[in-house]
């Protein structure tokens, strides 16, 4: 059976590679008289996170994405208000990637390139790392971002120390003063006057992009029992946050905190649709049939073990499933249960597949049926009014190819995602209205950004994959683009609440288009 290949990933990409850049009367530079710092003291900005405050893209950490990263977008512009100098723990290259001792650690960042299937998709850019994450860098840093890091990581000691991989981290490896220095102590030695936290997103991103393969933790209060797929207790959420943003307010006199984004709402999720399964009249009228088959099938199974027919017919006829002509949605696997004994069932139209699901194997018959020569055996003996061998009612039920757990994000999967993303939000908005700091609704500049779109002078950032301007190729982190609106979103929150008139920037500057071809730099 073949299947259209419905993802074009190529379609539009010259949309997303054009950067309309809006004329202004007048620069920054000629308005500097205009701009004041408020009440806000800007000299010593320091930001704390994860991947998104680093400024990773395209599944790596490299220079220019760390030089588009909205820490620094901000820092440019807090100069402007008595901001100080900021500095990073810069790659070595534009590659991405980290070596260990001379051997690679973590994959170079992606481009779009041409594949074997004639259709362009992300490649790992060509080339070997040259940053060793055993060259400690001499800090201190004003962007303590560490791609990677749950919300507990930022006061765990030890997550810096190379001794401890793989549970320490090794970006933080990089750039921590000690290795037994935790994130947070690194940042408050530094004294900060103002700092960002945009924390929480790996609290449940981990379990999102595992298909949620990982552990939903709530009642578990001691998190170095976790696994890395894992979703945080809030309750360990909301103690370690808190704490986070009392110990800064010791020296910052204002600060700013972001809520986190429903990953859900990602390119990473929305690329690949679940009812991608396109078949001509043909190839439904078969896939029917064939499912017809596993149903009766499977009912004369169960009576034939003392199930009365009745109920043996009502178990089996789940798996009578019907296709059309066009798209359908795929077939999935689900734990086998006294209710589900076959283990399969197709897609409802919430759930969701990830980005990096095989395309090859989705045209070859992932996530319906693979009908081998063996199979049409078994179907022709079922034709005829034979009566399969179990030995053919087995090779009859294994054609079923439903989609992998790690590939998909199932209605219950999605539901734990969305209540643990609501509980952790509302400490940060808590935590931000108690201490009176800066509030940015992430989540909500997200949505839009998923509903339609976000316009600015020149354009519009969608979250189209490749096109949309707003998602990097790993469909999860953003672009300078992106990071410029994430950037402007802060300045108006801080400048609404300490009076302040930090200039916005434009987002048309930054790029929203993907690097292109395998020699890309």
């Amino acid at each position: 059976m073949k299947m259209k290949n419905t993802i074009k990933y190529m379609a539009l990409v010259a949309l997303g590679l054009v950067a309309c850049e809006p004329e202004f009367d007048n620069s920054v530079e000629e308005n500097e008289g205009f701009y004041t710092n408020g009440e806000a003291d800007f000299s010593n900005y320091v930001a704390l996170g994860n991947s998104l405050t680093a400024g990773f893209a395209d599944n790596a950490l490299y220079i220019q994405g760390q030089e588009n990263s909205y820490p620094n977008i901000l820092a440019q512009q807090f100069s402007h208000v008595g901001g100080g100098e900021f500095t990073q723990p810069l790659m070595n290259d534009n590659l991405g990637g980290l070596l260990l001792g001379g051997n690679q650690i973590q994959g170079t960042r992606l481009i779009l390139d041409v594949g074997a299937s004639g259709e362009p998709a992300p490649t790992n850019i060509p080339g070997t790392p040259t940053t060793e994450i055993t060259n400690t860098l001499s800090g201190p840093f004003n962007n303590m971002g560490v791609p990677g890091a749950k919300s507990f990581h930022l006061v765990a000691p030890g997550y810096g120390n190379v001794a401890n991989l793989p549970s320490a981290n090794p970006y933080f490896v990089r750039f921590r003063s000690s290795e037994n220095a935790t994130v947070l102590e690194d940042a408050l030695a530094q004294n900060p006057t103002f700092f960002s936290l945009w924390i929480g997103n790996n609290d449940v991103l981990s379990y999102a992009v595992s298909g949620g393969t990982g552990v939903n933790q709530i009642g578990n209060l001691d998190p170095s029992t976790y696994g890395s797929n894992d979703i945080t207790d809030p309750n360990v959420f909301a103690q370690v946050f808190s704490s986070q943003v009392s110990a800064l307010m010791q020296s910052a006199s204002a600060g700013v905190v972001l809520n986190i984004p429903n990953v859900t709402d990602t390119a990473f999720f929305h690329t690949v649709p679940n009812d991608a399964l396109v078949l001509d009249a043909s190839q439904a009228t078969s896939l029917t049939a064939y499912f017809s088959a596993v149903s009766q099938v499977f009912a004369g199974v169960l009576m034939s073990q003392g199930v009365p027919q009745e109920q043996a017919v009502a178990l089996a006829s789940q798996y009578a499933i019907t296709f059309n002509e066009g798209p359908n949605r795929f077939i999935i696997d689900v734990p086998v249960t006294q209710a589900n004994p076959l283990g399969f069932r197709q897609m409802t139209e919430d759930e969701l597949i990830q980005l990096q699901v095989d395309q090859e194997a989705l045209q070859n018959g992932y996530g319906s049926v693979v009908i081998t020569p063996m199979v049409e055996q078994v179907l022709a003996i079922l034709m005829q009014g034979g009566t399969p061998s179990p030995e053919e009612v087995n090779i009859l039920f294994s054609a079923v190819s439903g989609l992998d757990d790690g590939d998909v994000l199932d209605s219950a999967e999605i539901t734990e995602i969305e209540t643990a993303t609501a509980a952790f939000n509302a400490t940060i908005e808590n935590v931000a209205q108690a201490h009176g700091l800066a509030y940015v609704d992430a989540n909500a500049l997200l949505n839009q950004v998923a509903d339609g779109g976000i316009v600015f002078d020149g354009g519009m950032v969608t979250s189209e994959f490749a096109t949309g301007g707003a998602f990097s190729l790993d469909g999860i982190h953003l672009t300078p683009r992106g990071y410029a609106i994430v950037a402007n979103r802060i300045i108006e929150a801080v400048n609404s609440t300490y009076n302040s008139t930090v200039p916005m920037v434009n987002v048309g500057d930054y790029n929203g288009g993907p690097a292109i071809g395998s020699g890309a730099q």
